[in-house]
């Protein structure tokens, strides 16, 4: 089982990340970040939200070790932090950004703790 869930955790990265990668407009609108005097934005969008988790997933499931998964785990710990720091100093969006932070900590703490022992 904790492979398959491994696994799909990898496959829902490069999900999330397709839609920055390959339609920018509509994840920044989705993440209230649309671009308004530059198209900056939607660069950002394909790099950081997009080709970033797109090619991170693929390598998680080529590298298919618990040390890949592990540290994909830290990737999605690192977002969940950024993400609840942002809700107690920024007041974004609550609902949205909560919901996007649980995501992220429901990977972290799945993808943590689910692989670290059974690193080399």
């Amino acid at each position: 089982m904790t492979t398959a869930l491994n696994a799909l955790a990898a496959i829902l990265t490069i999900g999330f990340g397709l839609f920055g990668f390959l339609a920018p407009a509509y994840t920044a609108n989705a993440l209230d970040l649309a671009p308004t005097t530059s198209t900056m934005g939607l660069s950002e969008m394909r790099a950081s939200v997009g080709g970033l988790f797109v090619v991170t997933g693929i390598a998680v499931l080529w590298l298919n070790n618990p040390t890949a998964y592990m540290m994909l785990g830290v990737v999605y710990a690192g977002a969940a932090l950024g993400r609840f720091v942002s809700l107690a100093i920024d007041n974004p969006p609550f609902v949205k950004a909560l919901t996007f932070g649980g995501i992220e900590l429901i990977l972290a703490v799945w993808l943590i703790l689910a692989n670290m022992n059974k690193t080399p």
